[in-house]
């Protein structure tokens, strides 16, 4: 193909998914611009966890050293607990060959380690977008700053609140799971004895709390899930109180109560997602990660799924001409919204277990014991020949 004829891309978004699918784009050889609206990359301090399916496609685009650098591995000591600590079962860490590639990441580190691959020209801050229109061939976005952004191909990467998505699809409320999580990172030299190489939950009556460690171990990154009574804004980065998260996991597992004992600060997190969408895509423009699918954290696949769908996206992409860009766009939307749906109902269901709302616990363990077999299944996808597969369909 005639490098002039293959699409220019346009990204809106510099989270993990609209940098990730940059990187991918890439290394397809395509030419990428990102417009990002804070006046600088980066991200509050959070965890992330990073599964096979995931670090696979990290892999691919050369970032296999940088994810063992600024990631912590977890490993087989993960494991679930009923709220006193009473051990209920393993946690699945690996796919079903065996391969440890399942990381706690810091949210920022990883950011950060997308953004640095790039070309420096590649990604633009400080542009909010405030418009989208396209017409035949071309897209444009427009921008608060009066910038006009144009190409062949639109991703929105725009989060749960995408300005975006109202050009694909209706408009539709986030739905509110009754829940918000206090989350934050501690330094492991507050709690020395804490394992730097294990995802731990704890699972109590409408609560759980997870930890796994990040940033090589230094961190450990904690989350409390605790039922709300009303509706709050859906943010990373809303401040919480200290005292009330403890109260919360009083009279849990003594180590819990320890780990909180360092707390001075942490942030709250309300729990949205949002219904599957019948399209992601409206000619040259398709959405991708929280823009398309918010999901749950009870499956730890959002920023997982935001780099399945960049790879996807770029691997299609690489095989059309700005003149079929459309219909790769339709066949990326057709690949990925099934599966993507069926994770998002699986951190609904995880929800429920995590919060124990069984009226007998004896089946909700023996439900996360036999959930290492879904994991399995999650963590062995690979999206790359199947979007070979939707590519060559095409031509």
């Amino acid at each position: 193909m005639m490098v002039q004829s293959r699409p220019d891309v346009i990204v809106v978004g510099g989270g993990i998914g609209g940098l990730f699918a940059a990187n991918a784009l890439i290394a397809h050889g395509l030419r990428v611009s990102v417009y990002e609206q804070a006046p600088a990359l980066g991200e509050v301090g959070a965890g992330v966890f990073l599964t096979p399916n995931s670090v696979r496609q990290l892999q691919r685009v050369g970032l296999k050293g940088a994810v063992e650098k600024w990631g912590a591995r977890v490993g087989t000591g993960s494991h679930y607990f009923r709220h006193d600590g009473a051990p209920i079962a393993p946690v699945q860490v690996t796919d079903s060959s065996g391969w440890n590639a399942t990381f706690g990441m810091h949210r920022a580190d990883l950011v950060d380690m997308l953004a640095s691959a790039l070309p420096a020209e590649v990604v633009h801050t400080g542009h909010r977008c405030s418009g989208f229109e396209q017409d035949g061939d071309v897209a444009r976005v427009s921008f608060a700053n009066g910038a006009v952004a144009e190409g062949h191909v639109v991703i929105a990467a725009d989060g749960i609140h995408s300005e975006l998505r109202q050009s694909v699809a209706p408009p539709s409320r986030p739905v509110f799971h009754g829940s918000v999580a206090y989350r934050g990172v501690l330094a492991h030299e507050r709690v020395p004895d804490w394992p730097t190489d294990a995802w731990l939950m704890w699972l109590g009556q409408g609560k759980h709390f997870l930890t796994f460690p990040v940033r090589a171990g230094q961190l450990i990154n904690y989350v409390g899930f605790v039922p709300a009574d009303q509706e709050m804004k859906e943010s990373w980065s809303a401040p919480g109180d200290p005292d009330v998260l403890r109260r919360e996991f009083a009279g849990w597992d003594p180590r819990i109560e320890r780990l909180l004992s360092q707390v001075q600060a942490t942030f709250r997190w309300a729990l949205y997602d949002r219904e599957p969408l019948a399209t992601w895509t409206r000619g040259r423009l398709t959405l991708l990660g929280d823009a398309a699918h918010p999901m749950l954290p009870h499956l730890g696949q959002g920023a997982n799924q935001s780099i399945e769908d960049g790879m996807a996206l770029a691997t299609i992409l690489a095989r059309a001409d700005r003149k079929t860009t459309p219909a790769a766009l339709l066949a990326y939307d057709r690949l990925r919204r099934e599966r993507v749906a069926l994770v998002q109902r699986g951190a609904r269901e995880n929800g429920l277990r995590y919060d124990s709302s069984y009226a007998d616990l004896g089946v909700r363990d023996a439900e996360l014991k036999a959930h290492a077999a879904f994991r399995k299944r999650l963590y062995d996808h690979d999206v790359v020949p199947e979007a070979q597969a939707a590519a060559t369909a095409l031509t």
